[in-house]
C-alpha cells in the first residue's frame, strides 16, 4: 500500500468539503448566529435547529436565522454582525473529526492531490484549514464575490484546474444535499460521510457513488476503489 503508484490508484485527487467533513463546525456557528441575534433582540436559534440552517453560505445561514419578515436593512445589519464575529470565534469550539488529521496525512504521503472547496468566506476558510491541516491542502477555494457557491461547481472547477487534476481520477467528499448536488453539477462521483450534518440515510437518498463511516474507508476508495 506504501508504495503503490499513482497510476494504479482509482482516484489521484479529492475534493473535500469542510463543514460537516472534515471539521464539526457547529457550535461556532451557533454561537456566532446567536451573538449577532442577541444584537437585535431578536430570538436565539438551537443548535439542532441551525445545523438545518447550514450548507449555502453565510447569507443563507443568516437569512433562515432572523426571524421571518424581518426587512431587508436589519438584515444586512445581522449578517454583518455575524460575519465580524464569527471571524474572530471560528476556532472557539471548532474540531476536526477523528481519524481526519491521519486521513488527509496518509493521502498527502501517497501522493493524492487534497483540495478543499467550501461555502464558507475565503479568509475563514483559510484560517480553519491552515489552523488544523497546516501544509496539508494544495488548494483551498471559499466563497468569493463574482463566483457562485456551491452547489454551483465553479469552485470544484477551479479547484481541479489549479491541481493539475484528471477529471477521471477525480472524486469529491461532502455530507449533505448541497454537496451531493455540487459533485453532480461538476459530474463527479461522491463520497458521503455519515458523521457529518445530515447522516447515511439522508445520503443515501440523494444516491450517494459511496457512504463512509470513518475516514479510513475514504482512503480505501481513493486508493482501491472500494
Amino acid at each position: 500500500m506504501l508504495g503503490i503508484s499513482r497510476s494504479f490508484m482509482k482516484f489521484t485527487t479529492a475534493v473535500f468539503d469542510l463543514d460537516g467533513t472534515l471539521t464539526d463546525t457547529i457550535d461556532d456557528l451557533t454561537d456566532s448566529v446567536n451573538f449577532a441575534l442577541s444584537q437585535f433582540a431578536f430570538p436565539k436559534r438551537e443548535r439542532k435547529e441551525v445545523i438545518t440552517f447550514v450548507g449555502n453560505g453565510v447569507r443563507r445561514l443568516v437569512s433562515l436565522s432572523v426571524p421571518e419578515g424581518t426587512d431587508e436593512e436589519t438584515f444586512e445589519k445581522v449578517l454583518a454582525v455575524f460575519k465580524d464575529y464569527y471571524e474572530e470565534h471560528s476556532l472557539v469550539k471548532t474540531m476536526p473529526y477523528k481519524g481526519i488529521p491521519e486521513l488527509l496525512k496518509s493521502l498527502k504521503s501517497k501522493g493524492v492531490k487534497i483540495a478543499v472547496v467550501t461555502n464558507k468566506v475565503q479568509s475563514t476558510a483559510n484560517e480553519v484549514v491552515n489552523h488544523f491541516f497546516p501544509g496539508i491542502f494544495d488548494i483551498i477555494i471559499g466563497q468569493v464575490d463574482g463566483r457562485p457557491q456551491k452547489p454551483a461547481p465553479d469552485g470544484v472547477f477551479d479547484a481541479m484546474s489549479k491541481s493539475g487534476a484528471d477529471k477521471g481520477k477525480t472524486v469529491y467528499i461532502g455530507d449533505s444535499d448541497v454537496d451531493c448536488k455540487t459533485a453532480k453539477n461538476a459530474d463527479l462521483p461522491i463520497i458521503g460521510v455519515s458523521w457529518g450534518f445530515k447522516g447515511r440515510e439522508f445520503l443515501a437518498s440523494y444516491g450517494c457513488d459511496y457512504i463512509v463511516d470513518c475516514p479510513e474507508e475514504i482512503e480505501r476508495i481513493i486508493i482501491e476503489g472500494e
